[in-house]
Parts: C-alpha cells; structure tokens; sequence
C-alpha cells in the first residue's frame, strides 16, 4: 500500500470505502467532511492506495494542543495486513514533527473491534465524556 495525501479524483473511491466500513452518518455530510478538511491541512488527509485504488483512508489535525484521527478506515478485503497500523504511524508522525505531545480520537460505543485495535497501538481510556454541538447543519 502507497501512503499519499488525498487528491480530488479520490472522491467517489474515499466516499465508497467509508460507506463500506460503516463510517457515514445521517447527520455527517460526507462530500463536506472531505470539503472542510480540504482547508486544513489538506495534506494531512492521507489515502492509501493499492493497485491504483483507494483501500485506505485516515483524516488527521492539530489545533495547538491536541492531534486529532477521524475517518481511519481500511476495505475490509485488505485488513489484517497492518495497513491501519501504517497509517497511523505515518500520521503520528506528522503530528510529533509540528510538535503534537497527544493524540485524541473517538470510537462509537459497541465498535469493540476499533478499540480492541487503537488499545494494541498504545492509546487508553481517558476519563472524559465527549460532547459535541453541531454548529452548521449537513443535512
């Protein structure tokens, strides 16, 4: 698998993995997920590619004080070959370069797969509660 940064002609195959992994929400517009990370650190938003389709995918940020991962994602015929595992490597790297002392992420409840993989990569529990207000509608 080639780690690269997202390009515009990687839409349809991107917005067709995340529906395949069960990442897209009602509430959650995709094609502007993608657009509003299109103006931050766009060269963050990283693609792995394999035989010249997108089979991977993983948004990383940092605002200041905390790294960020949204969207990981791996086509569920190409797991179990540490794919994940690479982007997240490559991401945490790209973090600690501009100095990022902490990554934060967020597992829906029941997703035990996802936790079991994040708790084998080093990251715990914090003792917090997530919240969140929505300040522009996708819908």
């Amino acid at each position: 698998m080639n780690i690269r940064p997202y390009q515009a002609a990687d839409e349809a195959g991107v917005l067709a993995l995340w529906q395949e992994c069960g990442l897209t929400r009602p509430w959650n517009n995709p094609y502007k997920d993608i657009q509003r990370k299109l103006r931050v650190n766009p060269e963050w938003f990283l693609i792995g590619e394999h035989d010249g389709q997108v089979v991977a995918s993983a948004m990383f940020g940092y605002e200041g004080h905390r790294g960020w991962v949204n969207y990981l994602a791996v086509a569920p015929q190409h797991r179990k070959r540490g794919w994940a595992r690479a982007l997240m490597a490559h991401g945490e790297s790209l973090l600690l370069a501009v100095g990022c002392a902490k990554i934060n992420l967020q597992v829906r409840q029941g997703n035990d797969d996802a936790l079991a993989f994040y708790q084998a990569l080093g990251y715990g529990v914090d003792a917090s509660i997530s919240l969140g207000k929505r300040l522009i509608p996708d819908q």
